[in-house]
């Protein structure tokens, strides 16, 4: 009896090991298909989805970085984060003493050669070229006068926060000065097509009159313009730091906020399906459950390694993708710089 309850015991051992053994072989073909599975979920969402990569949203005008074309020390930072500046606006000044008490030099000069000029009598064609550079230099005053009236005044809006009709009235004149500048250039080609060769003097005063435009080019050159109607994303510069245009960062980053777009890494498996116009979902867990629209702008036709991750994903340097464009159509509170996650749609074939 008790024989034939241990051969009962080993049988019922050896039935366990052989399941056990079973398991363990198909166990690794189960967890296989449920990851492939689990990773084609990731990948396409839904049925709704063909695909869903990670982005990021910017201006759909680009960043605009600003830095200085000269070595020089910071005298003011007229602008902050935020700020929505207008083209031509100054946004920092640097100090300028030394090139200002040149242009003065330079101006005084111009003003002896001038007088030494007008002592010697010109007639005909020479005479006409005289007042057609006369009239040159004057405009070209008129702007540079006009310029510093707007800087005055847009510095002085910036200050108090408050709107300023000076502001408005020295932009209207600016912009009159710069087309009477135009117009007193083209005088002065049509002047000097056939013009006689200029007297010493003559040659001279155009010398001087030159050293004072290279003094005001050198001073507009401590001044860092808005190149476009923008905003102000950053200002990584303070009064009294040395700057130079070989800085690391730029001065300032500025951006057109009026339109936004999302540059998505596809992986190259899924960018097949995808074409341009193709309309797209793009959300971000900054804003849970909400769908904003867009379509697809551009495909770039190059592949390469991955920069961003998509949520869930720490690491995407393995993978590699192809650069999509989305046109955002209503970005609403999306911010510049936002991590975000394109869902991009299924095309729907036409019924025939």
């Amino acid at each position: 009896m008790s024989m034939s309850k241990s051969k009962a015991a080993i049988l019922i051992v050896l039935g366990l090991v052989v399941v056990a053994a079973t398991i363990v072989v198909i166990a690794p073909d189960n967890n296989d298909q449920s990851s492939a599975q689990a990773t084609t979920a990731a990948t396409t969402g839904d049925q709704r989805w063909l695909a869903v990569a990670p982005g990021r949203v910017e201006p759909r005008s680009g960043t605009i970085k600003l830095a200085t074309p000269v070595v020089g020390l910071v005298g003011r930072v007229l602008v902050k984060p935020n700020d929505t500046v207008f083209a031509g606006e100054p946004l920092i000044q640097l100090k300028d003493d030394e090139l200002q008490a040149r242009l003065m030099a330079a101006e005084a000069q111009a003003a002896v050669r001038w007088r030494a000029r007008n002592e010697q009598s010109a007639s005909g064609k020479a005479d006409q070229r005289r007042k057609a550079e006369d009239a040159l230099a004057n405009a070209e005053r008129a702007v540079f006068d006009a310029q510093g009236a707007v800087d005055r005044a847009a510095a002085k809006w910036r200050a108090s926060g408050e709107p300023d009709v000076s502001l408005t009235a020295a932009r209207s004149e600016l912009a009159r000065a710069q087309n009477d500048l135009a117009a007193r250039q083209a005088q002065l080609r049509k002047a000097a097509a056939d013009d006689p060769i200029p007297t010493a003097l003559d040659a001279q005063f155009t010398a001087a009159r030159a050293d004072v435009a290279i003094a005001r080019a050198a001073l507009e050159k401590m001044i860092v313009r808005a190149p476009a109607d923008s905003t102000v994303l950053q200002v990584n510069i303070k009064a009294g730091e040395l700057t130079a245009p070989s800085a690391l960062q730029p001065l300032l980053l500025l951006a057109n906020l009026s339109a936004l777009r999302v540059r998505a890494e596809v992986d190259e498996r899924d960018v097949t399906g995808i074409k341009a116009g193709q309309s797209v979902s793009v959300m971000t867990d900054a804003f849970p459950g909400r769908e904003f629209a867009g379509r697809v702008l551009s495909i770039a036709p190059l592949v390469e390694p991955a920069r961003l991750g998509s949520r869930g994903q720490a690491d995407r340097s393995d993978v590699d993708v192809v650069e999509v464009l989305i046109d955002l159509a209503q970005p609403g509170p999306l911010v510049v710089g936002m991590k975000v996650d394109v869902y991009f749609g299924q095309e729907k074939s036409s019924a025939k």
